[in-house]
């Protein structure tokens, strides 16, 4: 899956593959938010709000990168 760590918590942010995002803390315990930070399910109850829309937002091309067809 494609994720990133939190730079403060070090949990992993990953995304799920259908649109919402899988945090894990170091000691195990997870939980599944939407995009928005808000909780879904699992045991972790509270995540970054502004980092689950980092992971699990769109991948958007860099409007300075050419691609040619």
């Amino acid at each position: 899956m494609k994720g990133m760590h939190h730079p403060f918590t070090h949990a992993k942010y990953e995304q799920d593959g259908k649109g919402n995002v899988i945090v894990t803390q170091q000691d195990g315990i997870s939980g599944l938010f939407a995009k928005d930070g808000k909780w879904i399910e699992g045991q972790l109850k509270q995540a970054d709000p502004h980092f689950c829309g980092w992971v699990g937002g769109p991948i958007v091309a860099n409007h300075r990168v050419k691609v040619d067809d």
